[in-house]
C-alpha cells in the first residue's frame, strides 16, 4: 500500500514536492489532505468493534500491563486500530517495543490497550531516560518550549511573583526557560537521571524525584502555572492526576500542555509508523477529547494554540512563502497540527485575567459524562503472558 501511494503521489505530483520534509509535504501538496481525510474515515466505518472479552482473548498481557476501558467514558467496547512497534518507526533509536493502539467506539478515545499499571510506571523510566535530553536534542526542546509560550500572547512572558511547577520536569530544560522568566519554579520527575540532571544545570530552581505526595514543597499547591511538556500521553491515571493538577493550582491558575495530537493529518497518512507512537505513550489527545477530561476533573475552559512546526513558527523554514501559507492554512483548517498545544484554566478567574486574544472553549460538565470504572478493566485474571514492554 504505501508503495502504490508513493507511485500515485509521483504520478499526480511530478517531483516538485521531493525538496519538502515529508511532515510538511503532507499539508501543502493540493488535495493530499482530503485524500487522506477520506481514507481515515473509511477506516474508521469499516474497523470492527469487539468486546473487552473478546479483545482480551486476542491481545497478550505484558508483565506489568492492565487491560482497561475508556477512561473518559467508561465505554468497555473496543475498536482496534493501530500496532506500533519500534520496527516500523522512521529512524528510531530504539526498535525493541511493540504495543497495540484502540480506539473508544462511543466517545473517540484513542490509548493503548493493554495500558501500563501506574505502580509499574516507573520501569518504563528506570534506564538512561534523560541521555536524549541532552545536545541538539535539549537546543530543539527548548526552541519549541519558547514557541509554545509565546504562542499564548502575555499568558507567560512575565513571571516575576507567580509560582510555576513543572510535572515531568526531565533534565530541567524548561525550568531553566522558567528561570530566565523570574517564575518561582520547582519541578518533578520519574526519572532519578533526569532529575540529577535538572539540578546540576539550574540555578533557582530546584528538581525533585518521586511522587507529589512525597514533596511537601509540592503538595501544598498555590501553584499559578503548571506545566506538561509532552507529558499527558505518558499518565496511566489522567483523570487522578488532572483532579491532582486542579486541586494543586491557586485561584486564576492555568495549566499549559503540549502532547501529539491524535487528530494530526499525519497520524492518518503513516498509521502505526505515526511518531507520536513512542515507547512510553499511553494515551492520545484531541482537540475534541482533551475538553472532556479537563471537564470531569473541574477545569472551567481551554484555550488552543495551532502547531505549524518548530521551522516554520520560528522562521528557520525553507518553504517558500506561497506554500508556507498554504500549510498554515491547512493546519488551521484542518488539525491543529502534529501537536496539540492547549492552556486550561482553573477558573472563571483565570479565564477573565488571561483570555485576551485567545479563543476559549468551555469543558462539558462532569455531569453530562458516564463515570469512568474506578478499575478500568479486569486486572489480575489473565496471566502474565507475552512480551514485555
Amino acid at each position: 500500500m504505501a508503495g502504490a501511494t508513493r507511485i500515485l503521489g509521483r504520478l499526480v505530483y511530478g517531483t516538485r514536492y521531493d525538496r519538502i520534509p515529508r511532515g510538511q509535504r503532507i499539508y501543502v501538496r493540493p488535495g493530499e489532505w482530503l485524500v487522506r481525510e477520506l481514507r481515515w474515515r473509511k477506516r474508521l466505518r469499516t474497523a470492527e468493534v469487539i468486546s473487552l472479552d473478546e479483545y482480551r482473548a486476542r491481545v497478550p498481557l505484558g508483565p506489568i500491563e492492565e487491560y482497561l476501558s475508556c477512561m473518559l467514558c467508561g465505554e468497555s467496547r473496543q475498536q482496534p486500530l493501530f500496532a506500533p512497534s519500534g520496527a516500523k518507526r522512521r529512524n528510531a533509536r530504539n526498535t525493541r517495543w511493540s504495543y497495540h493502539v484502540v480506539r473508544c467506539p462511543s466517545c473517540g478515545f484513542l490509548y493503548r490497550n493493554p495500558g501500563i499499571r501506574p505502580e509499574r510506571l516507573g520501569d518504563l523510566y528506570a534506564g538512561n531516560y534523560s541521555g536524549f535530553l541532552t545536545g541538539d536534542y535539549a537546543a530543539g526542546r527548548q526552541r519549541r518550549y519558547r514557541l509554545t509560550l509565546d504562542a499564548f500572547g502575555d499568558l507567560f512572558r512575565d513571571g516575576a511573583g507567580r509560582r510555576l511547577l513543572d510535572f515531568g520536569c526531565g533534565a530541567g530544560l524548561f525550568l531553566e526557560l522558567a528561570e530566565e522568566r523570574g517564575f518561582d519554579a520547582v519541578g518533578i520527575d520519574l526519572s532519578p537521571d533526569s532529575v540529577k540532571l535538572a539540578n546540576e544545570r539550574l540555578t533557582r530552581a530546584r528538581a525533585y524525584h518521586g511522587d507529589i505526595a512525597d514533596v511537601p514543597e509540592i503538595a501544598r499547591g498555590g501553584f499559578d502555572v503548571i506545566t506538561l511538556w509532552s507529558v499527558l500521553a505518558h499518565l496511566p491515571r489522567p483523570l487522578e492526576d488532572f483532579a491532582r493538577f486542579r486541586r494543586l493550582l491557586a485561584p486564576g491558575g492555568v495549566l499549559l500542555i503540549l502532547t501529539v495530537n491524535a487528530n494530526s493529518l499525519l497520524l492518518k497518512a503513516d498509521g502505526d509508523a505515526w511518531n507520536g507512537f513512542t515507547k512510553n505513550h499511553l494515551m492520545f489527545y484531541t482537540s475534541e477529547t482533551l475538553p472532556v477530561l479537563l471537564g470531569r476533573t473541574g477545569f472551567a475552559g481551554v484555550s488552543f494554540a495551532p502547531f505549524y512546526g518548530d521551522t516554520v513558527e520560528a522562521g528557520t523554514t525553507r518553504l517558500p512563502p506561497r506554500l508556507r501559507r498554504r500549510l498554515c492554512r491547512t493546519v488551521d483548517r484542518l488539525d491543529g497540527g502534529n501537536m496539540l498545544r492547549a492552556v486550561a484554566y482553573a477558573d472563571e478567574q483565570a479565564i477573565l485575567r488571561w483570555r485576551d486574544g485567545l479563543r476559549v472553549r468551555g469543558c462539558p460538565p462532569a455531569a453530562r459524562t458516564p463515570a469512568a470504572p474506578a478499575w478500568p478493566g479486569p486486572r489480575d485474571e489473565v496471566p502474565a503472558t507475552g512480551p514485555a514492554v
